[in-house]
């Protein structure tokens, strides 16, 4: 009577298999991709083939009740998150790396500011660059060039497709965007 137990128990078990093993096999799709599960339970499912990069942030050491969650990226048309902050920048007047320095401020709604010149603008992404676009009728990008970024500026009446007008260095005057 003892062996009789554990036989069926073991013949149950084989005949459940099939059944566990469909209900826990997942579509190509959801193996594909990557679940979130937020603190209120709810989640949200991405497909790995949407995705061109993750980044992990460390967050400052606070206690839990402390610690006010950050604002989420703004979504800057063509999504330039990666430019929103404040650059440093030279003229382009060939007068050393920087030439005469100036600051370009690009805001995550989309508006700029710089020191030089009409102070105020807009921005978008085109083409992986930062294309702005100032009152006065001047254009400058912000472009990776190698390990680098550079200023391209383009005079009124030129587009960002036109030769420049000159090129000069740029580089983030904060760690963090703004």
């Amino acid at each position: 009577m003892r062996r009789a137990i554990p036989l069926v128990l073991v013949v149950t078990l084989l005949a459940l298999l099939p059944a566990m093993a469909s209900s826990n096999s997942a579509s190509k799709e959801e193996r594909n991709s990557i679940v979130i599960t937020y603190k209120d339970g709810h989640q949200l499912t991405i497909p790995l083939s949407d995705i061109a990069h993750i980044e992990f942030k460390s967050a400052p050491a606070t206690s839990p009740a402390a610690a006010t969650p950050p604002p989420p990226p703004a979504v800057v048309p063509g999504g330039g998150v990666a430019f929103v902050g404040k650059w440093k920048v030279g003229e382009g007047m060939g007068i050393g790396p920087f030439d005469s320095v100036f600051y370009i401020t690009l805001h995550p709604d989309g508006k700029a500011d710089r020191t030089l010149g009409s102070a105020h603008g807009t921005w978008t992404v085109v083409d992986g660059e930062a294309r702005i676009t100032w009152e006065d009728g001047w254009r400058d990008a912000i472009r990776r060039n190698g390990k680098l970024f550079e200023k391209a500026a383009f005079e009124p009446g030129h587009t960002f497709t036109d030769k420049p007008s000159n090129i000069a260095k740029a580089e983030r005057a904060e760690t963090e965007p703004i």
